[in-house]
């Protein structure tokens, strides 16, 4: 991104766009620093243990959802306060533009398209998921000598076959589909949803408030060894329902108990004819909440200097969403689809205070986590992903490289500030991200070289994927 293009951007989602919505700023917010572009600490870290790794994914959660992104209405104090103490990316991308691809490819480091699981725009029966000999991020940890577990929506499969306790979890405590009336716990399947490893367990209690009482117990225990957490809230994602929407769970709950199909169950926890602004704007201030309370409870321990906090988003936010100035949302390609809100915190060896536009997306992270760990990956499954440890840790330039996206209805690539898009309809463009992140001027027309350039790279790595199953 140009020097001109990046401060332009600072200037409308840095650290003071939130004071800008608002209005004046205070002398208190006038008194906090601002954001400064990232750079890796020169003093050298005091030698200490592998970090545990706290990995936390919102459900359906657009780019500019948090306040610290630009949001006017909606006010997202911890998320906010952790950005201020570690680094904000701009530029950072979901491996894909639904549920579950994106998390095959945080939980492989790899395209989705390697394996078929990854396949399913997203997963929605109990014949796909992720093969349990497939080696995950909680796999290689283990090996590694870490403690695992996952905590909320895992959205790579149904038992019998499939399940985080298969592929690597030591302990599992959420639901296995993409979706789940929060009260009932009724899911994608019209069934109950909610276990504990593999065997149910009943709680009626708003899904959100339970699954942060199961995060803060496991950040609070007396670890005798690194850990990783995922915790995978399905807030703010469909049906559109609060703490106080008991009333209205029930109702969508009694839809599901009465479906006859399928298409019934899906209709009823799609949630069309609900939701509003107000309710979507409380369902991200309650993930804020939660989130706080598990910061918290990771502060209580003790463990809060040697924990990596990794905060994003699973793909782009959708109907209540606010995306501004993006285009696009879940399912497709454009900015809207795939570019989340993505925060890391590490007191121990990365300042506060910081931006960082570089590209990156979900695979990045994986490849990531397992350098900061100490850990390899099997070489018969080569990551996707490019390791930011050095980035982060050593302020080394990144490699360059393109980011690559695939799905049924299009396919995309970055390469610095240009972007190749293929919508919906089969028609190619060109975008120049650093002077148009609104994707509206399409300079395919006059780079017709270029546009074939990135095509071609395009088309390179598609060759070594799956294809899709016929329709």
């Amino acid at each position: 991104m140009s020097e001109l293009s990046r401060r332009a951007f600072a200037g409308l989602v840095g650290g003071g766009a939130v004071t800008a919505a608002a209005g004046a700023a205070t002398p208190a917010e006038a008194a906090v620093p601002a954001e400064r572009p990232f750079r890796a600490r020169t003093a050298a870290a005091r030698p200490a243990a592998r970090p545990n790794l706290l990995v936390i994914l919102g459900d359906d959660l657009g780019w500019a959802d948090l306040s610290s992104y630009g949001a006017p209405h909606i006010r997202t104090p911890h998320l906010d306060r952790l950005a201020r103490q570690g680094v904000r990316f701009t530029d950072a991308y979901s491996g894909s533009a639904t549920c579950s691809p994106t998390r095959f490819s945080l939980y492989t480091g790899r395209y989705p398209g390697r394996t078929p699981g990854g396949l399913a725009e997203p997963i929605a029966d109990r014949t796909q998921g992720l093969e349990p000999s497939h080696p995950t991020l909680a796999s290689l940890l283990k090996e590694a000598g870490y403690a695992t577990a996952l905590i909320g929506k895992w959205h790579c499969g149904w038992l019998p076959d499939y399940s985080p306790t298969k592929s690597g979890w030591d302990e599992f405590f959420g639901n296995h589909g993409g979706v789940l009336e929060y009260f009932s716990k009724l899911g994608q399947l019209g069934e109950y949803d909610l276990y504990e490893g593999d065997a149910t367990h009943q709680d009626l209690r708003y899904y959100t408030e339970v699954l942060t009482e199961r995060a803060v117990e496991y950040v609070g225990r007396a670890h005798d060894r690194p850990w990783l957490l995922n915790l995978n809230f399905t807030t703010p994602h469909w049906p559109w329902l609060t703490e106080g929407d008991a009333v209205t769970g029930a109702e969508i709950a009694a839809k599901i108990r009465a479906a006859t199909s399928q298409a019934e169950v899906s209709r009823a926890l799609n949630h069309y004819d609900g939701g509003s602004v107000a309710t979507y704007t409380a369902m991200v201030e309650s993930l804020d909440a939660a989130v706080g309370e598990v910061l918290a409870a990771l502060r209580r321990s003790g463990q809060e200097e040697n924990t990596v906090v990794y905060f994003a988003s699973d793909n782009g936010g959708e109907r209540w969403s606010y995306l501004w100035p993006l285009s696009g949302e879940k399912f497709v390609l454009q900015e809207g689809g795939i570019r989340v809100p993505t925060i890391v915190r590490w007191p121990h060896r990365i300042d506060g205070r910081q931006v960082s536009h570089e590209p990156n997306f979900s695979p990045d992270w994986t490849a990531t986590f397992l350098e900061l760990a100490g850990a390899r990956p099997d070489p018969a499954y080569p990551l996707d992903g490019t390791s930011l440890s050095g980035y982060l840790l050593n302020g080394d330039a990144l490699p360059e490289r393109d980011l690559f996206w695939r799905v049924r209805a299009g396919r995309a690539l970055r390469r610095g500030d240009w972007k190749y898009h293929r919508d919906p309809a089969g028609v190619d463009h060109l975008y120049d991200l650093g002077a148009d992140l609104r994707e509206q001027a399409d300079l395919a027309p006059d780079r017709p070289e270029l546009l074939a350039d990135l095509k071609a790279a395009w088309e390179k790595i598609d060759a070594g994927l799956l294809p899709y199953p016929a329709t």
